[in-house]
């Protein structure tokens, strides 16, 4: 039986590592696949905490030389290095802010199955909209990106805590919305995605470390490399996908697996 639960455990990893950057939430996957496969995890809310590490990890790698050289371009004084990270901070701010004041309402009030399918089919209408629009592409490079657009993004991000949004998606959205070409909002959305879901991340360890125990660190590790391995595949197909397609593919999506979930919380006894 334990071994079925490590099996369960690499599958939702898996699909952790392949939703997370994608415009189609991956708590609303975490979700329905958890109840169809009756996954229970004794560390609760950290396997997801430390899968979604897993996740963040495989970016880090792919971009790990341009995030060197960022770095060492921040500290020697080189200028668009030290915009663009300031940019990233900038969008990230207004998260901190809004996850700090509101933590306690989002995880008590809006972590149910109903409202993470509307804002699935909600998002997915946003994103039909926005396609629909022939928005100026003012900044085709990521590293390019003006504060004011940084924070728009940014504040797009805060959209995100409502859970079936997808973060992925609000940031990729409200970057096109500010004047970013779709790929470079996409890539914008993997460097924001670094301090927003590392700062989360570990938020939640600490708050839950005690639920750490040897008897749930094989699942949890299990899905830790399930979710980095399906996001080093999906990183880089999403990138090539954005510079030739819209994104109306994943709206049709989202309302197909908003509905999926409204059905299954109705009638099947679908929980967070």
């Amino acid at each position: 039986m334990e071994n079925f639960e490590v099996i369960k455990a690499l599958f939702l990893g898996f699909v952790e590592g392949l939703t997370e950057f994608l415009p189609i939430s991956s708590t609303g996957h975490l979700i329905l696949f958890g109840h169809i496969i009756d996954f229970h995890s004794d560390g609760g809310r950290v396997f997801e905490v430390v899968i979604q590490l897993g996740a963040i990890l495989a970016v880090c790698w792919l971009y790990r030389q341009k995030i060197v050289n960022l770095i060492k371009g921040f500290f020697s004084g080189d200028v668009e290095s030290r915009h663009f990270a300031i940019s990233v901070l900038i969008a990230f701010f207004p998260a901190v802010i809004i996850g700090v004041l509101a933590v306690d309402f989002i995880k008590s009030v809006l972590f149910s199955p109903i409202v993470v399918a509307i804002a699935l089919i909600v998002g997915a209408l946003i994103i039909f909209w926005v396609e629909s629009r022939q928005f100026e592409h003012k900044t085709l490079d990521a590293t390019k990106i003006t504060f004011k657009q940084a924070l728009l993004v940014g504040l797009a991000q805060c959209v995100a805590m409502i859970p079936g949004t997808s973060r992925s998606g609000a940031t990729i959205v409200g970057g096109m919305f500010a004047g970013l070409s779709r790929k470079a909002a996409t890539e914008f959305s993997f460097f924001l995605a670094m301090p927003t879901m590392l700062g989360a991340a570990t938020f939640d360890l600490v708050k839950n470390a005690d639920v750490l125990t040897a008897d749930n660190m094989i699942n949890i590790g299990v899905g830790f490399v399930a979710a980095f391995i399906a996001a080093l595949f999906v990183v880089k197909a999403l990138v090539l996908f954005v510079e030739r397609h819209t994104l109306r593919v994943f709206a049709w999506y989202r309302i197909v697996l908003g509905v999926i979930i409204l059905i299954a919380a109705m009638f099947f006894n679908l929980s967070a």
